[in-house]
C-alpha cells in the first residue's frame, strides 16, 4: 500500500484467511458502515494445500508449508490492497468537518446547510425539540415536588381570590384562613365549587350546579 490513505481512525478489520472485510465508524454517532466481503485467492489456495497435506502427507504437506511462508507476504499485500479498496468504497458516505476535523457520516451527522458536522453546527429544529422536552420534564418534576398544601390550594381553591394580607387591617394571613387572626374580618365572602366553579352558598353540602359533595 504505497499511497497514504486519509480516512476515519475508527474501524474494525473483519478479514479472515478466506477474504477481507472492514467496518468503518462515524466519529460522532458511532454508526458502522461495512464493506462487501472480498474473497482471498491466497487464503483459498493455502486452505486447499493444508487439507491435502493433512490427508495425504508427503509432497502436499511440504507444499503447504511453503505456501504458508509465501502467504504471509502475499496475503499482507492482498490485505493492504483490500483495505485501500474498502476506504475508497465507503469514503463517499463520510465527510471530514473543516472545524473539528472529525470524520462523520453524511446521513445522520452532517449539517449540509452549514457545511459543518452537527457537533459543531447542531440542527436547530432538533435542539429546539429537545429543549422543549427537557423543559416539560422539569415542570413535571416541579409539580410532583409541590407541597401537599400547595396541591390542595391548586385543586380546591384555584378559583378563589387568595389574599396574602387582611383587606381591613393588612395583617399577614395563612393561605386557608377564613377570618383575620388580628381583627376578625371575614375573608371569604363567597365560596365556589372546586369542580365546576359555580358559586356555593355558605353551609351547602352539595353543589347546586353539578352535585359535587363538599
Amino acid at each position: 500500500m504505497a499511497d497514504r490513505i486519509e480516512f476515519v481512525k475508527n474501524y474494525s478489520d473483519l478479514s479472515t484467511n478466506k477474504g477481507f472485510q472492514f467496518e468503518f465508524y462515524c466519529d460522532r454517532c458511532g454508526s458502522g458502515y461495512r464493506t462487501r466481503f472480498k474473497p482471498s485467492i491466497t487464503g483459498t489456495v493455502t486452505g486447499v494445500l493444508d487439507t491435502a497435506g493433512s490427508l495425504l502427507g508427503g509432497l502436499f504437506s511440504s507444499a503447504a508449508d511453503v505456501s504458508e511462508r509465501v502467504r504471509s507476504a502475499s496475503w499482507e499485500k492482498s490485505h493492504d490492497d483490500a483495505f485501500e479498496d474498502a476506504c475508497n468504497e465507503l469514503k463517499p458516505d463520510f465527510i471530514q468537518c473543516p472545524r473539528c476535523s472529525s470524520w462523520v457520516c453524511r446521513q445522520k451527522c452532517w449539517n449540509k446547510k452549514k457545511g459543518l458536522c452537527k457537533e459543531c453546527a447542531p440542527d436547530l429544529g432538533v435542539e429546539m425539540a429537545a429543549a422543549q422536552a427537557s423543559k416539560s420534564v422539569e415542570e413535571i418534576w416541579a409539580h410532583a415536588a409541590m407541597a401537599e398544601e400547595d396541591k390542595k390550594l391548586g385543586l380546591e381553591n384555584w378559583r378563589e381570590n387568595v389574599r396574602a394580607s387582611c383587606p381591613e387591617c393588612e395583617a399577614p394571613l395563612a393561605s386557608n384562613a377564613k377570618f383575620c387572626p388580628e381583627c376578625g374580618a371575614k375573608l371569604k365572602a363567597a365560596q365556589f365549587c372546586p369542580s365546576c366553579g359555580a358559586k356555593v352558598n355558605p353551609g351547602s353540602k352539595f353543589c347546586a350546579e353539578c352535585g359535587e359533595k363538599f
